[in-house]
């Protein structure tokens, strides 16, 4: 295996943020068809000032992240699993749908032109991946934006939680996330810009994120801002919620398939009600950049449920979980058939 010379950064205390990287990959879509796209030093972006995404808000993202190995190996996390949301985002928001199989094979690309970028074994730190897609054609009518942009790139990012995964507290929100029928299920941009005075609010009240319920019946869990919840019962099922506004977590989806075939935990996807929250014994929210954080309280206007894991560490069998899901991604675990590419 050849030796990789990395960039000369201090990955043990690398926060998570943006870090500019050599390579990023550009493909454009016009005249009803995506180029073949390419390598490209510049971060920058020049389009129109009416460009759809500016004025519309014709955007969707992914995010990946690429990992070394116990073994020193260059892997990256079900990668067909993100370009199989990023279809369907696309094909709710009326753009073009850049093809699955060139998906995968422009992140692979990426992450070998920037694998000096890609954090040693042991620092708990990895390569966030950031493909996206944008109109960057002219628009002055609502209308989806004549060409569009495929774009992704990479920057070196810090465990979510440094020194460890403190159980966080949540707010029952008064805001909606996603209404019946609208995007909650697809991963729009404009899913996230209207989280964002709900998130800064929530923080302003002492609260470290908000559950969204649904917008229909405001009884059931549906999610935060960008993340899926988990609950364990007492005795020991792990229950998802179950709902079509919800962004079908790939992290999440994959933590269930560890609980059942690597746990042998019972597992169960179905509506939550917030009146049995205080029934569980752990809750956990999951996704990419955290895998999961522990949820030690919800807040509900006034009414505290307090999880019997508490609030000092992770409970059991999240634990478990995370255990066994970081093993798979870092090799120390026999991966599923499938779920593992190897770059390097």
């Amino acid at each position: 295996m050849t030796t990789i010379e990395k960039a000369n950064i201090d990955w043990v205390n690398l926060g998570f943020g943006y870090y500019k990287t050599d390579k990023r990959f550009v493909s454009n879509f016009k005249d009803g068809a995506w180029d073949e796209g390419a390598l490209v030093d510049d971060e920058n972006i020049v389009m129109n000032e009416s460009a759809g995404v500016l004025q519309y808000a014709q955007t969707c993202f992914e995010g990946m992240k690429a990992y070394t190995t116990v073994d020193g190996k260059v892997v990256i996390f079900r990668p067909d699993m993100n370009a199989k949301r990023m279809s369907d985002t696309a094909k709710r928001l009326e753009m073009p749908v850049f093809p699955e199989d060139k998906f995968v094979e422009a992140v692979e690309k990426v992450v070998k032109a920037n694998l000096k970028y890609v954090p040693p074994y042991g620092t708990g730190a990895s390569l966030y991946i950031r493909p996206f897609m944008f109109g960057i054609g002219p628009v002055m009518g609502v209308k989806p934006a004549p060409e569009f942009q495929f774009r992704i790139f990479t920057s070196p990012v810090g465990p979510y939680f440094k020194g460890g995964a403190k159980p966080i507290t949540l707010k029952v929100s008064d805001f909606d996330r996603a209404a019946p029928n609208g995007t909650g299920h697809v991963k729009a941009g404009l899913n996230y810009a209207m989280s964002l005075h709900a998130i800064v609010q929530a923080h302003k009240e002492g609260y470290d994120e908000n559950l969204y319920p649904d917008a229909l019946t405001r009884t059931k869990v549906e999610e935060t801002g960008g993340a899926n919840f988990f609950f364990v019962t007492k005795d020991n099922k792990v229950v998802t919620p179950k709902s079509d506004t919800i962004l079908p977590s790939i992290t999440r989806r994959s933590l269930m398939y560890v609980a059942k075939e690597y746990l042998s935990l019972e597992v169960e996807e179905r509506e939550v009600y917030l009146s049995e929250l205080s029934e569980f014994s752990e809750c956990g929210l999951c996704g990419t950049a955290a895998v999961i954080s522990p949820v030690g309280k919800i807040v509900d206007h006034g009414k505290e449920i307090c999880f019997p894991s508490g609030m000092e560490e992770m409970g059991p069998i999240s634990k478990k979980l995370y255990d066994t899901l970081t093993g798979i991604q870092s090799g120390k675990i026999e991966a599923p058939e499938g779920w593992i590419k190897v770059i390097a």
